[in-house]
């Protein structure tokens, strides 16, 4: 979930870019998923939730960024992919409250997340997702790094997140989460980076490759998992678009969020917690992040 649900995020949805990646893929019927304005990079929602608490089904295998990769479609591409939140970030509050630079104000250096009513968090759903995501990359021959791998205490903080993606002068970067909304919100949505500048921001370099790659995984999302645009931001697209989020303003590389879905609707939840669901959510956004790639 992205960051901040106090500000009212700026959203410009791209109805254009989506109708067009939808139409190239032919695409005929969907059906429901989720997502939410609670949507951040830090979700401060329920650091009750447990994060130890995740569906039997294990995480794709973990694949070292450094072991020889296949050679395939997307050799010689980085990509970068950031697991929202960290399940260890409701122990270190303190810490992650901590004020950071976004460019164009200061924010938490990250949040805790939310989870299903059932408590599978967020933190676990995203690392889950992000494995099977890397995996798929790397069989088409792509360089992957994780901004973390739950191998840190708490964070990283949203401002190192953008500097990984930088540093690592990714052809594409994407942040996994889920959202924390109302019942009866259904649907994934990509989050794009406004035209942004000031302070350490200035996104106009990277504002149109980003909208490109956003809207060639929502046109691959739908596809692959069968869930539909969200039916309470981006006006049926499936794309909006926020000057409030550190891990946009700051990347100098093309980047988006994904919220996969709503963890609060129920039915939402029940496609979450699925791991035969969230390997179909991998490949959309694999498929996605290729046909950017591959241009």
């Amino acid at each position: 979930m992205p960051y901040d649900d106090s500000v009212p995020p700026t959203r410009r949805a791209r109805p254009l870019l989506l109708a067009a990646a939808l139409a190239a893929l032919c695409l005929t019927t969907i059906t429901g998923c989720g997502g939410s304005p609670d949507t951040a990079e830090g979700k401060g929602a329920d650091a009750s939730a447990s994060p130890s608490t995740s569906p039997s089904a294990s995480a794709a295998p973990e694949a070292s960024p450094t072991a020889s990769l296949p050679q395939g479609p997307l050799t010689g591409r980085t990509v970068v992919i950031d697991p929202g939140h960290n399940p260890r970030n409701r122990e270190h509050t303190e810490e992650i409250n901590e004020q950071v630079d976004i460019g164009t104000g200061r924010k938490e250096c990250d949040t805790t997340g939310t989870s299903t009513d059932d408590g599978y968090a967020e933190a676990r759903f995203t690392l889950d997702v992000s494995h099977r995501l890397r995996e798929l990359l790397q069989a088409q021959g792509a360089r992957v790094l994780l901004t973390h791998d739950d191998d840190r205490p708490f964070g990283p903080c949203i401002d190192e997140r953008a500097r990984i993606g930088n540093e690592a002068k990714a052809d594409a970067v994407v942040s996994v989460h889920a959202d924390g909304s109302a019942v009866g919100n259904r649907g994934f949505h990509v989050i794009l980076p406004a035209a942004v500048k000031g302070g350490g921001a200035d996104t106009s370099k990277i504002v149109k490759s980003s909208a490109d790659l956003g809207a060639r995984i929502a046109g691959h999302f739908v596809r692959t998992t069968g869930s539909a645009p969200s039916n309470y931001i981006g006006g049926g697209t499936g794309l909006d678009t926020r000057d409030d989020l550190g891990g946009l303003n700051l990347s100098t590389v093309p980047k988006v969020f994904v919220e996969c879905g709503n963890m609060r609707d129920p039915k939402d939840a029940a496609l979450l917690t699925d791991a035969r669901w969230r390997q179909k959510a991998a490949q959309g956004m694999a498929d996605g992040i290729a046909a950017h790639l591959k241009g």
